[in-house]
């Protein structure tokens, strides 16, 4: 059995759950995520928390039942409390601003990068260096927060590009002179 599969989904009072047709929908506070729920798993919701079960011990199964769990279990979390992820911006004269909705990046390029900012996503700029990237869809935040990282990577020399706030760049000895 799954060691995280098997663990229960509990319920918090302000969620609406609903399941028709292989389709749960969770509603909450903070917004309405639907996904649809593989056939190899069976889910057993009452009120106060879910039960994901599968119906075989086929390798595929037994994979999706720890999957489904985790993904409805964030579900459940971005909708009560919502997901954020922190970037850093390190370099001389990198910065980042929000306009309107656009998320406007200073990279050291010819050009400002312009990123539109998707819906669902709220992204918040302090002293220009420091982002923050919020939602209630955890898929969602994780991957704007990776398109941003890829305009400007960070480099292994001096550290210049954008990061994830609690991420250790292994940094490089540079070129020495002759001796």
């Amino acid at each position: 059995m799954s060691r995280i599969g098997k663990l229960p989904i509990e319920m918090p009072k302000d969620v609406k759950l609903s399941f028709s047709d292989s389709v749960l929908t969770v509603q909450g506070p903070k917004g309405r995520l639907t996904r649809q729920i593989m056939s190899c798993v069976t889910l057993d919701i009452s009120e106060t928390r879910i039960i994901v079960a599968r119906n075989d011990e086929n390798t595929a199964t037994r994979a999706a039942h720890g999957l489904t769990r985790t993904l409805i279990n964030n579900m459940v979390t971005g909708v009560t409390k919502g997901f954020h992820t922190n970037l850093e911006i390190n370099g001389v004269g990198y910065r980042a601003e929000v306009k309107g909705s656009e998320l406007v990046l200073s990279l050291g390029y010819s050009h400002p990068v312009n990123f539109p900012i998707p819906d669902g996503i709220a992204i918040e700029v302090e002293k220009m260096t420091k982002l923050s990237v919020k939602g209630f869809d955890k898929e969602l935040v994780g991957q704007t927060a990776a398109k941003i990282r890829s305009f400007r990577g960070p480099e292994p020399y001096k550290g210049k590009g954008i990061k994830y706030a609690d991420e250790t760049i292994l940094r490089k000895a540079g070129k020495t002179g002759k001796k």
